[in-house]
């Protein structure tokens, strides 16, 4: 029979284990989060192209996440729904636009609803933007200064600096 212990440290080590795993029970995992405007299909349907306004739109769906560049008169409605996971980062469950297009006065004309696969990949570039100086290492940048520092500054003579107190000399460049 084992002991009480052992199942214990059998149990947590089990949880433990399944951590790691992309699929974990509901308990242990983060509940998904909302990020932006999430829109709901019921209450989208109550907008009618050519009868609903923009007032009608703001107060049944709110403001809209963003206008379009350059038409002010497309709003469009951002949202997505992602998981957190171990290590910070998210996935996400799914995504969907929603663009709402008025015309002059202010009436709906059109709806375009936009999920995630609508959406195109995109290719991101590996390369880096180069600095401008040196590469230096490490151990350049500690010790790059050392022996670059002397007592006094260099160019400048012990009786200039003397006669310079009262009279403003031009020989001497640290008196204004």
């Amino acid at each position: 029979m084992a002991k009480p212990t052992s199942r214990l440290f059998t149990a947590l080590l089990l949880v433990a284990m399944l951590g790691g795993c992309s699929y974990m029970p509901a308990f242990m995992s983060f509940p998904p989060q909302v990020r932006g405007n999430r829109i709901d299909p019921d209450t989208l349907a109550q907008l009618v192209p050519g009868t609903s306004t923009r007032a009608d739109a703001q107060a049944l769906l709110g403001s809209p996440t963003a206008h379009a560049s350059f038409n002010d008169n497309t709003w469009i409605y951002i949202s997505e729904v992602t998981r957190p996971q171990i290590g910070g980062t998210n996935v996400v469950l799914e995504q969907n636009t929603v663009a709402l297009n008025f015309d002059d006065r202010g009436v709906l004309r059109d709806i375009q609803r936009k999920n995630d696969d609508d959406s195109r990949p995109v290719a991101v570039v590996s390369r880096t933007t180069p600095s401008p100086g040196s590469d230096v290492s490490f151990m350049g940048m500690l010790l790059g200064n050392v022996g670059r520092f002397s007592a006094a500054p260099t160019g400048m003579n012990s009786s200039a600096s003397s006669t310079a107190g009262s009279q403003g000399s031009s020989t001497n460049p640290g008196n204004f």
